[in-house]
């Protein structure tokens, strides 16, 4: 179909191989951190492996009971006015290890003593030089513009070190689910871009997440955003009912991502109480419930846990939005003004 659809169904062999290839390694870098005992963690990323940053903030935060902050990498690189990094891990999380900004935040770590990690998809990279340590992501080469097995595997990989860093082998079994469950999401492949056919008029959309995924929701929006053109703007639920809610009348597109977990009830009645605007809403669920409110319903398979979930949630979303790209004429493998390494200062 296109290069992007072929590298979204490798998902499962990407994933697997990250299990497989950099459990060990993981374990180092986890057991290092562990010695130095840093009191917060500080992510720096742009783009997609910032949202793959976002998740991160809610599974250290929850798992490992680290305070996370998203780095500000102009204050490096641009104001030259960097924060206090004393008893911090500095985590970088770039796909291509190439930006200028997310290396000065990982250089600027080093200088201070903080202990640095790069997670990236290329190991011979300027930003896995200048860390510490690195993480491989495995992926092997992303073709397309747009990012999806990177993704995914950046989010693989933060669990796997959440899951090291706690020690807890119940967590770490669990992440050998992953693979399988992204496999059964890919089953639905083919009638998820078909159903995107339907939304090919709509200019502007939100997509809805809470907790880990929220992370989920602003992936959404950006795949939407860079392969599609139309104005999409990601939010959790709570949020939005602080405002925003008003944007939604007739026919207005609404994407919602309720996988199981502590939010799915709540979002559940959000969902119900907002059909009452009349949106078109495409819901990607794991209840029945969740499904029956959408004008569009895409199942996602059950017994991932909540803290898992994001790395199945978005494939349906990269889909919807492949789909939608072709839906309007678009090139989903040349989105226009874009190159697949963005080199920012």
């Amino acid at each position: 179909m296109t290069i992007l659809f072929d590298e979204i169904l490798e998902q499962p062999a990407a994933l697997q191989r990250l299990l497989d290839g950099e459990t060990a390694n993981i374990q180092k870098v986890a057991a290092a951190i562990r010695k130095r005992a840093p009191r917060f963690v500080m992510i720096a990323a742009r783009g997609t492996s910032d949202n793959a940053a976002r998740y991160g903030q809610y599974l250290f935060g929850a798992h490992n009971r680290l305070p996370v902050a998203l780095a500000t990498p102009s204050l490096f690189s641009l104001y030259q006015s960097p924060p206090r990094l004393t008893d911090a891990l500095v985590l970088a999380v770039s796909q291509s290890g190439q930006s200028p900004d997310i290396c000065a935040v990982i250089a600027e770590g080093r200088r201070q003593g903080a202990l640095t990690v790069a997670v990236t998809n290329d190991t011979a990279s300027p930003l896995a030089a200048l860390a510490e340590t690195c993480i491989d992501l495995r992926a092997g080469p992303e073709r397309a513009v747009a990012a999806s097995k990177t993704y995914t595997t950046s989010l693989l990989a933060l669990a796997m070190l959440s899951a090291s860093l706690s020690g807890d082998e119940n967590q770490r079994r669990l992440l050998d689910r992953v693979p399988a469950a992204v496999s059964r999401t890919l089953r639905q492949a083919e009638a998820v871009v078909a159903s995107a056919a339907g939304y090919a008029d709509a200019e502007a959309c939100v997509t809805i997440g809470r907790g880990y995924n929220y992370a989920t929701a602003f992936e959404i929006a950006l795949k939407l955003k860079e392969l599609t053109y139309i104005l999409a703007e990601p939010y959790s639920s709570a949020d939005f009912q602080h405002g925003p809610v008003a944007l939604v009348q007739d026919r207005f597109l609404v994407l919602a991502i309720v996988p199981e977990g502590k939010p799915a009830a709540e979002l559940t009645r959000f969902l119900d109480s907002l059909r009452a605007r009349g949106p078109r809403l495409v819901v990607i669920a794991s209840r029945s419930k969740t499904l029956s409110l959408g004008g569009t319903a895409i199942p996602l398979p059950r017994g991932l846990p909540e803290w898992l979930s994001p790395i199945a949630a978005v494939v349906p979303g990269q889909l919807f939005a492949l789909g939608l790209a072709q839906a309007r004429g678009l090139d989903p493998d040349r989105p226009r003004g874009l190159t697949k390494v963005t080199r920012t200062r």
